[in-house]
């Protein structure tokens, strides 16, 4: 448990939710039961914890979805577990078959600190080896430049609000531009296309699934991105 306040069960449960729901879609009782393998009734008893804890909605027979609190906390336990995978994939060369339940059993315990340490280390990874997105860390950066040239993790402080990469949104979603990752290359050629923080961003639509291109408006100008672009571009939600 990484800040020794939530128990590893609860963010196993926010988890299964943020994958399947990460734009707070409703996720059925039968789904959170087969993906943790757990009986229905024991996960109707947990959801109903969970929204008391103020984590969730939940409505009797249909399901859950997260709150922003909720969110949050299932967004920081995802990244730490598709950046731990990439970690033990590229780095300690973990066999691909072991690398995800080494990861599950990881996730809990690593600190905000080594986290950022990972992903520095990584050169800001987008995608984990299952190639699904990982979610921007929750320091209140702009952009990893930023977040470099903070020297002192003490003096850092967490962003108050969460965010979604314009590769995970829907066509209902939009927001102002409010952190965009990636290295110093990526970052030019993003703001080449005069795409910056602060600026409202609309889903328009998915070209090909989101396998290649999503077309996007940013202050009013329609723009047509690559995947990778999608991947590091993020709104406040």
């Amino acid at each position: 448990m990484a800040d020794g306040k939530i128990s590893e069960n609860i963010e196993e449960y926010l988890e299964v939710l943020y994958r399947n729901g990460s734009n707070r879609e409703q996720v059925s009782t039968t789904k959170l039961s087969d993906e943790l393998g757990i009986a229905p009734g024991s996960v109707t008893q947990m959801l109903k914890k969970l929204e008391n804890l103020g984590y969730i909605k939940y409505t009797p027979y249909k399901g859950a979805s997260l709150t922003d609190d909720g969110m949050k906390i299932a967004q920081k336990i995802t990244r730490k577990h598709r950046i731990l995978e990439k970690f033990l994939r590229d780095i300690l060369k973990v066999k691909e078959e072991n690398i995800h339940s080494q990861a599950c059993e990881m996730e809990h315990a690593l600190s905000d600190e080594a986290e950022r340490a990972i992903c520095t280390m990584l050169h800001n990874p987008d995608l984990c080896p299952d190639n699904n997105v990982i979610p921007a860390c929750d320091f209140d950066f702009n952009s990893c430049k930023e977040c470099y040239s903070q020297t002192d993790f003490d003096k850092i402080i967490n962003r108050k609000f969460n965010l979604l990469s314009v590769s995970e949104l829907t066509s209902d979603i939009e927001g102002t531009i409010s952190f965009i990752r990636g290295n110093d290359e990526l970052l030019d050629e993003i703001l080449n296309l005069n795409i910056r923080v602060g600026a409202h961003l609309k889903y328009e639509v998915n070209d090909n699934d989101g396998e290649n291109h999503y077309l996007i408006t940013v202050d009013d100008k329609k723009l047509d991105i690559p995947v990778e672009m999608a991947n590091n571009i993020f709104i406040g939600i």
